[in-house]
């Protein structure tokens, strides 16, 4: 049953399917790092707890934005971004320039810099990656600053 939304506003509805934090990184992680399974998602270095995972990709998949296809071991699962999914690629290079911008990341002002250059080829390319299935990470782990 779909749920009751708080209002008709697309900003409104979209943070209701988006608007914590753990959605969008498992969307980054599907589509920039190569990221596959449950495993590769709890292993990423973010910290996300197992239920919390589990809970994120059921309702990430029940609102299409992830799918499941079998793995080559029947009891696993392979989770991929649907259409709907790719299609927020602008929306994670906005946020991960905005970010890297306005506050202390690891990320190289250089690689961010070219991003927002190269804006159009990188979004082209997240599509062809995900198109042809390229597992190869699209950007780097950036790991905690100290």
């Amino acid at each position: 049953m779909p749920r009751k939304r708080r209002s008709g506003c697309p900003v409104s509805i979209s943070l209701e399917l988006l608007g914590d934090r753990w959605s969008l990184l498992i969307v980054r992680d599907l589509m920039v790092r190569g990221l596959r399974t449950f495993k590769e998602f709890q292993e990423s270095g973010e910290g996300i707890a197992s239920n919390i995972l589990a809970d994120r990709l059921r309702r990430l998949e029940e609102v299409g934005i992830v799918e499941t296809e079998a793995a080559q071991d029947a009891r696993r699962v392979n989770y991929r971004l649907t259409e709907k999914g790719i299609d927020l690629a602008p929306l994670l290079l906005d946020l991960l320039v905005w970010g890297a911008r306005h506050e202390r990341t690891a990320a190289p002002a250089e690689l961010v810099d070219r991003m927002e250059q190269d804006r159009a080829a990188l979004l082209v390319e997240v599509r062809r990656r995900w198109r042809d299935r390229d597992r190869t990470p699209l950007i780097p782990r950036f790991d905690t600053k100290t």
